[in-house]
């Protein structure tokens, strides 16, 4: 039998209601919404420096008016958000970003900074097997095969039906390619 669940916030079933509570802030709401705040005024002056108010019709009225939106938006959250009490048991590192969630983070600024230079193949083969290593705690054998038959589908649907050009690196993968294509039309 499960134990009893001592907030029910925390069940792991969603709502309505972000974040599970309806007059309450979680720890860290203040601080993000700052930062949409912070992004959404940065974008509606890079909107402005499209063309300015120069016409109704010029290019930048549909991104400024995005970004206005957006700003308003935010504002508006910002100013109801100030205004909640906060939650009194709850934290930042174990209820908003737990470990397990930076450490997925980390794994992927590793991907987009891995990327270009070893190329897609062992970048996404490297990315995969550390990540469901992290996340299910299987047997080596398991997550890397797992890993290189996830991979192989990707790769052959993306690169091989629908021909999408992948970043090489180190991996020879268009010379691959055609070898097996010779291969297959000498036979």
């Amino acid at each position: 039998m499960p134990p009893p669940i001592e907030n029910p916030h925390h069940d792991g079933l969603s709502d309505a209601t972000p974040g599970g509570y309806e007059d309450q802030r979680r720890p860290g709401e203040i601080v993000f919404t700052l930062v949409l705040t912070v992004f959404s005024a940065v974008m509606l002056w890079e909107a402005y420096g499209i063309s300015g108010f120069s016409s109704l019709s010029g290019s930048g009225v549909v991104p400024m008016a995005t970004a206005f939106a957006m700003l308003v938006s935010v504002l508006l959250v910002l100013a109801r958000t100030v205004r909640l009490t906060r939650v009194a048991n709850e934290t930042v590192l174990r209820d908003i970003t737990p470990p397990i969630v930076m450490a997925v983070v980390v794994l992927l600024v590793a991907y987009a900074i891995l990327l270009q230079p070893l190329g897609f193949l062992p970048t996404s083969a490297l990315f995969l097997i550390a990540s469901i290593r992290l996340l299910c705690k299987r047997s080596w054998a398991w997550v890397v095969g797992v890993s290189l038959l996830t991979l192989f589908i990707i790769w052959f649907v993306f690169r091989i039906i629908f021909t999408v050009l992948m970043p090489a690196g180190i991996v020879p993968e268009a010379e691959l390619i055609q070898f097996f294509r010779n291969l297959f039309h000498g036979a």
